[in-house]
């Protein structure tokens, strides 16, 4: 009798709704997501109603809930940074899986709650209005200030201190404060969720974060509740968000198979274990444990033994330092030309693929896509074919959980017989090569073309193209073609066309497509 797992994104976008329903095709679990009109877009919520009555109907006979819970009580990653609810509410709210759990005993729920985010610039793409004006400000109070409790300020760090208390107007301090008291109550109202027994497994992702503020003070706050309650084996917190729906129900997976995978990680640094990625507040390999073990697996002590190899192409240095992928290669830090060796990781890649191992790629080297530099040389040494899985969008985190949950899938079916695998690993290689073409060709290479070369002379910018849509789309899907056939086609798939591009939330940073294969490697 097959697993049925019900899954509420966390929003709309192919990352959140599409990616764990792809992983689940690729097994014989069944994964039911809400159709697209009961979900909102971008700063719209969704119709939480609508929500509410269709997990009643589809829970009664399932045996796994899959839940965002910021979708759950607010409609969506967006709306959680916006909305005017009270605790109450939100309350109400939650207590829905309360219902859920009587409805169905035996419905197992994993649920995820993001702390909400504090980005360190000035914008109200996803954030409130007085964003604009004081965006920076609020990340740089919730910085000094938890510095300031922990080790302390110097003058200069006191002075600055002052001036952005001074800057940001009373009434919008009281709102953001407002705001992430909420939301941190229905951090806390889903811990009570778990001692209850109502919720299984809890990922609470710390999303776009650093060593220091108001994340930072909110994870201390909610990991000491959650170590002095005996819930550690049953509450993880580390950076993450868009990938968590891909972590949990490869955890899903793992506990319906009876199966713990072993995952030999492999850095093309030898710091990069230890640097702290941009948007985050840990090292790489703690936040690469946190990742594993929610998903269910764990790390292997060699590579004989290993059920999959990770190879992580790592930083050597974080935070601010680290690379975009819009840096200009002479302007990235010193350490990527003297503390990251690719041709030697790009050799025992081959090691690897040659001794008949399940290789796959987190490409985190820099930010928001991949490293050209890299893939090229897997390209020019035809290993891109032998590969089967591969992540490098936006964070370190979105990157590793992808695909570390793809991992774990596929070192899964490696262990069975062949017979009968066509089709299950069809959809595989159609989500590795999405990867590429996305992660690779959209976010490293034709993002950045269309932006410089195309939207100027539509009169449309990265955020402001609506207008402009149609053409915008059909410019990155003609680029997107044309780096499928410099790069993909021959070694990934005989025959590959990438149709019916958009863009989700009508902005650059996030694409959607389609793809028609021939005959995939």
């Amino acid at each position: 009798m097959t697993t049925k797992v019900i899954y509420l994104p966390l929003d709309e976008r192919p990352c959140n709704y599409l990616y764990p329903q792809q992983l689940a095709a690729m097994t014989d679990l069944t994964m039911v997501a809400p159709p697209p009109e009961l979900l909102g877009r971008k700063k719209e919520r969704a119709d939480l109603e609508g929500v509410g009555v269709w997990l009643k109907e589809q829970c009664r006979d399932a045996d796994v809930l899959i839940v965002s819970l910021d979708m759950l009580v607010h409609g969506g990653i967006v709306p959680s940074r916006l909305h005017h609810e009270t605790v109450e509410s939100c309350q109400r709210r939650l207590d829905l899986l309360r219902t859920l759990k009587s409805m169905n005993p035996r419905l197992a729920i994993y649920g995820f709650n993001l702390i909400t985010r504090v980005p360190a610039y000035s914008s109200s793409e996803e954030e409130p209005e007085y964003y604009d004006a004081v965006g920076r400000e609020i990340y740089e109070l919730g910085w000094l200030t938890d510095k300031s409790g922990s080790v302390g300020l110097t003058e200069e760090e006191q002075l600055r201190l002052n001036e952005v208390l001074a800057a940001i107007p009373g009434q919008v301090l009281e709102d953001y404060r407002t705001r992430r008291s909420v939301n941190s109550a229905v951090n806390g109202m889903a811990l009570d969720l778990v001692e209850a027994g109502v919720v299984d497994y809890l990922v609470i992702p710390l999303d776009d974060n650093s060593q220091y503020g108001f994340s930072a003070m909110e994870q201390r706050a909610l990991t000491v509740r959650a170590e002095l309650a005996g819930l550690s084996d049953r509450v993880a917190i580390y950076p993450g968000a868009d990938e968590i729906g891909c972590t949990l129900f490869a955890r899903v997976f793992c506990a319906a198979k009876g199966f713990t995978p072993a995952l030999f990680v492999r850095y093309s640094s030898t710091k990069g274990p230890l640097c702290i990625p941009k948007y985050e507040d840990r090292s790489l390999n703690e936040s690469i444990k946190a990742h594993l073990t929610s998903a269910g697996a764990v790390i292997a002590d060699t590579s004989a033994e290993a059920d999959a190899i990770l190879m992580v192409h790592s930083p050597a240095v974080g935070q601010s330092e680290m690379a975009e992928t819009g840096t200009a290669l002479p302007d990235r830090h010193r350490s990527y030309f003297s503390e990251i060796n690719t041709r030697e990781f790009v050799q025992a890649m081959k090691y690897y693929l040659d001794a008949g191992g399940l290789v796959m790629l987190a490409d985190v080297a820099l930010c928001n896509g991949a490293d050209h530099l890299l893939m090229k040389l897997i390209h020019q040494r035809g290993l891109l074919g032998r590969l089967e899985g591969y992540a490098a969008w936006n964070t370190s985190g979105n990157s590793l959980g992808t695909v570390i949950a793809h991992a774990v899938i596929e070192s899964y079916y490696r262990r069975l017989p062949a017979e009968s695998e066509d089709e299950r690993r069809l959809g595989s290689r159609r989500f590795y090569i999405s990867r590429l073409i996305e992660d690779w060709g959209y976010q490293a290479l034709v993002r950045q073309k269309v932006c410089e070369e195309s939207l100027p002379g539509l009169g449309a910018s990265y955020f402001a193209l609506s207008h402009a849509i149609e053409e915008v789309c059909a410019r990155i899907e003609a680029e997107l073609n044309r780096f499928a056939e410099e790069y993909l086609s021959g070694q990934v798939a005989d025959r590959l066309k990438v149709q019916s591009v958009s863009l989700p939330w009508r902005r650059m940073f996030e694409v959607a497509f389609a793809i028609e294969t021939g005959g995939v490697h």
